[in-house]
């Protein structure tokens, strides 16, 4: 799952604007990675990521292992949304061992009906690559709010670099359950060349988070546009 593309903050087309300071001061998540099909061997492995909020922005660290790909490699990033009149400019850097730096920069604006635009760019160095969609590439989304809690959207990467025939569109829905518990849904079409050869493939993310833990499970074929598939388990603490 090493590539010379980088896995930066994705960019959330959902609340965005909502503030940092009602968010928790912590969260801990820990994700294991399983791989298979393709041809290829099997593999997992699993990751382990703090993130701490304060007025400076979410500042985070994490280390990811897989045993069967002999990868092992300590990252840490930063990222904050700012306002400016109408608009919400969310920055991201990150950098990790082996000498990989990366950022984003996307811009929104609207409330109830918002839309926005984004770039991201690394240096190109190995990277382990968790946020799987392209990221030496172009973003955009149009979506609608009807609550901090509730809406829609669509967002489309799109790699402007590298490999310009790789594109992810996902359609994202953030909805309140009962208890004060909430269901993210993200289901996501990606394109372009595996193997020379251009598939079109559909993947399904679903969170559910109650008041201080969360759980996810994500099927995402073609992972990182290889022959393989990968499914994902997440459990976080936000505290």
């Amino acid at each position: 799952m090493i590539k010379r593309c980088a896995g930066l903050v994705l960019w959330c087309a959902l609340g965005c604007s909502s503030t940092q300071a009602e968010e928790p001061s912590y969260k801990f998540t820990t994700g294991v990675y399983a791989l298979s099909g393709g041809g290829l061997s099997n593999s997992h492995g699993l990751d382990i990521n703090v993130r701490q909020t304060s007025q400076l922005g979410n500042i985070w660290g994490a280390w990811y292992r897989s045993p069967e790909q002999q990868v092992s490699q300590p990252r840490m990033g930063w990222d904050k949304s700012f306002e400016a009149s109408h608009w919400r400019i969310m920055p991201s850097v990150q950098t990790a061992s082996g000498g990989f730096w990366g950022g984003s920069l996307p811009v929104e604006t609207g409330d109830t009906l918002f839309a926005g635009v984004g770039l991201g760019r690394t240096n190109l160095h190995p990277y382990v690559n968790l946020n799987f969609d392209p990221n030496d590439a172009w973003m955009a989304s149009v979506g609608y709010r009807w609550s901090s809690l509730q809406s829609v959207s669509v967002q489309v990467v799109r790699d402007n670099r590298q490999n310009p025939d790789q594109q992810h569109l996902h359609l994202l829905y953030r909805t309140p359950m009962p208890d004060g518990q909430r269901l993210t849904l993200d289901v996501l079409f990606k394109s372009g060349l595996v193997e020379d050869r251009m598939v079109h493939r559909t993947g399904l993310s679903v969170t559910y988070d109650f008041a201080h833990f969360f759980t996810r499970i994500a099927y995402d074929p073609v992972i990182n546009f290889t022959p393989q598939t990968m499914w994902r388990f997440s459990v976080g603490h936000r505290y």
